[in-house]
C-alpha cells in the first residue's frame, strides 16, 4: 500500500492538488485524524510493507451518524475527493459513502487474496505468493529428507487464488481451494496412491475450505493413514508482510496514478484496476456484488502436470 500512497500523493501534487492523509482508515475520517502529505513526506517508503497511514476497523462508519460525521469533517478542511485502498470491506464502505454524499471516491484494490472483481491483480498478491513459495521451498527440504507429508495452510477464506498459484509455483502435489467442494475423498485417493511409495508430498490448503483447514485434514488423515508422517504448517500472517515485490511496486504505482486521473476526470464510486493489461474502471456496487473465482483453466493445468487440484 505504501507504493500506492506514494504514487497518489506525487501524481496529485504534480497536478496542482493539495493532499491530506487520513490515518487509520475510515475511523480517521470520523475522528479528524488528518495529516498533510507532500512529495517529500512519501519519500523512501516504496520498499516498505504495510502502510504509513495505518489501518483500523470502523463500526461507526457503518452507521448514518458515522457517515455524516466523516463527510462533515472532510468538508470542514476542504477535502473534496477521496482515494481509498483496500478490499471488499473498504469498497462497501466507499460505496455507502459515495452514494450518500456528493464527494468523489475512487478505490485502489489492495488485498493479498486477489479476490476483488474488476481487476486481474490486486496490490499485495504477488508479494504474498513470493512469501509462500519461499516458505514452502524450505518446508520441502524437510519433507524430502524425512519422507514426510506436509499440509501447508495459506490464507483464503473464500478465495483459492493464493493456494492455487503458490501451489503451482512450488510444485505442490495437492491443492485444495474453497471454490471446490467434497475434497476429502480425493485427498484419501491421493494418499492411497502414495501408500506404496511413501514419497514426501506437499498438500496446499486454503484456510477456507469446507473441510476445516489444514489441522482438520491432518487429524483425519493421520487416523486413516498411520503409515505416513504427516505434519502441518500454518503460514498465517507472515503472508501479509514484508518488502513488496517489484511487480507489486509497479502495479501500486500504476493504480495510484490512475486513481488521481480518475478524480481529475470526474469519475467517482469506482475502482481502478487492470484487465488484459488495460486500465479498467469498475463501479463499487459491482465490485462488491460479484465474486471473482479461480479460473477453471488453472485447475485443468494443474491436473495436466500431475497435481491433484480440486
Amino acid at each position: 500500500m505504501n507504493a500506492a500512497v506514494r504514487a497518489v500523493v506525487r501524481a496529485a501534487v504534480n497536478n496542482g492538488l493539495k493532499v491530506t492523509g487520513v490515518l487509520e482508515g475510515y475511523q480517521g475520517l470520523i475522528k479528524n485524524n488528518f495529516i498533510p502529505l507532500d512529495s517529500q513526506s512519501v519519500r523512501g517508503i516504496i520498499q516498505n510493507g504495510g502502510t504509513i497511514l495505518r489501518s483500523a476497523r470502523s463500526p461507526e462508519f457503518r452507521t448514518e451518524e458515522g457517515l455524516q460525521t466523516a463527510a462533515d469533517n472532510m468538508r470542514e478542511i476542504g477535502m473534496d475527493g477521496l482515494v481509498v485502498i483496500g478490499g471488499d470491506g473498504t469498497f462497501r464502505g466507499a460505496n455507502d459513502f459515495s452514494t450518500r454524499f456528493d464527494i468523489p471516491v475512487v478505490g485502489i484494490p489492495g488485498t493479498i487474496d486477489n479476490d476483488i472483481y474488476g481487476t486481474e491483480y490486486t496490490i499485495g498478491y504477488d508479494t504474498c505468493l513470493n512469501t509462500v513459495v519461499d516458505a514452502v521451498d524450505k518446508i520441502r527440504d524437510t519433507a524430502s529428507s524425512h519422507n514426510r507429508i506436509f499440509i501447508v495452510e495459506v490464507m483464503g477464506h473464500e478465495s483459492g487464488f493464493v493456494a492455487m498459484h503458490s501451489g503451482l509455483a512450488c510444485g505442490a502435489e495437492v491443492i485444495l481451494i474453497p471454490e471446490q467442494k467434497n475434497q476429502l475423498e480425493k485427498v484419501r485417493n491421493f494418499l492411497s496412491d502414495r501408500a506404496c511409495t511413501n514419497k514426501s508430498s506437499v498438500i496446499m490448503v486454503a484456510e477456507g475450505i469446507e473441510e476445516g483447514g489444514a489441522m482438520a485434514i491432518a487429524e483425519k488423515m493421520k487416523t486413516e493413514f498411520p503409515q505416513f508422517e504427516i505434519r502441518v504448517s500454518v503460514l498465517g500472517y507472515i503472508q501479509r508482510g514484508g518488502s513488496p515485490s517489484a511487480r507489486d511496486r509497479v502495479l501500486a504505482s500504476e493504480l495510484g496514478v490512475a486513481a488521481v486521473h480518475a478524480l481529475l476526470d470526474k469519475k467517482t464510486a469506482c475502482m481502478v484496476g487492470f484487465i488484459n493489461g488495460k486500465l479498467h474502471y469498475e463501479s463499487f456496487s459491482t465490485a462488491v456484488k460479484m465474486h471473482k473465482k479461480v479460473n477453471v483453466d488453472f485447475i485443468r493445468m494443474a491436473e495436466s502436470i500431475g497435481t491433484y487440484a480440486y
